[in-house]
């Protein structure tokens, strides 16, 4: 990933509340008929010196073999994000020397997945996604509320798969590049135009407005 100095965001610990505030990652392999991405929620695990990723996917996908390889995959996972026009600067009315951009938050992952079968293992990881989504919820639904035989075929059409993190990456394009004028001013477009609180806040957060 491309990263700029001023975008880049190095701490572990922000990388993974980012991954577990949005769990949906694109899952990329690079294949022998090219490149291969699916879109799977994963759960991440503080293990080793990066983490682990343990996930599922259905047996009958094509992806499985390039994840039964060996090989190193990639997990994308993508934040908030917003077009940013040159209009809310007020560098604009000085020098007019200004371009639209987009703002946006991504952390890439790369690893070595290894492929899991064990029934006891892929139920546990069933049951951690699941509580992961439902536990704030009054009455969260969980595996156990459906029939076991039912639960049990389902369980028998998908793979689990864990990835064990080698190198992580974290970008924060949030106007940091800008003068403080401007990053004052895309946090008020953001926010009055846009309706954007999560980027607006962002912008000020990481442009030390707040």
């Amino acid at each position: 990933m491309y990263l700029p100095s001023a975008f880049r965001e190095d701490s572990l610990d922000v990388q993974h509340d980012f991954i577990r505030a949005h769990p949906l990652g694109v899952l990329t392999t690079a294949a022998q008929g090219g490149l291969m991405a699916n879109h799977i929620p994963c759960l991440l695990y503080p293990e080793g010196p990066c983490g682990v990723l343990r996930l599922h996917v259905a047996r009958v996908n094509p992806q499985l073999a390039e994840l039964a390889s060996g090989r190193e995959c990639l997990v994308v996972f993508h934040g908030p994000q917003a077009y940013i026009t040159p209009s809310w600067y007020p560098t604009k009315e000085e020098t007019h020397k200004v371009v639209p951009t987009w703002n946006f938050v991504a952390v890439h992952a790369w690893g070595i997945p290894a492929i899991q079968d064990d029934p006891a293992w892929l139920r546990a990881q069933l049951d951690a996604l699941t509580d992961s989504q439902e536990r704030a919820r009054a009455l969260p639904w969980r595996v156990d509320d459906a029939p076991a035989d039912f639960i049990a075929a389902q369980m028998r059409a998908i793979v689990g798969v864990e990835i064990r993190l080698t190198r992580i990456e974290g970008k924060w394009k949030v106007s940091q590049n800008r003068a403080p004028a401007d990053r004052r001013g895309v946090a008020q477009g953001l926010a009055d135009e846009q309706g954007d609180a999560v980027m607006a806040g962002l912008v000020a957060r990481r442009g030390g407005l707040e």
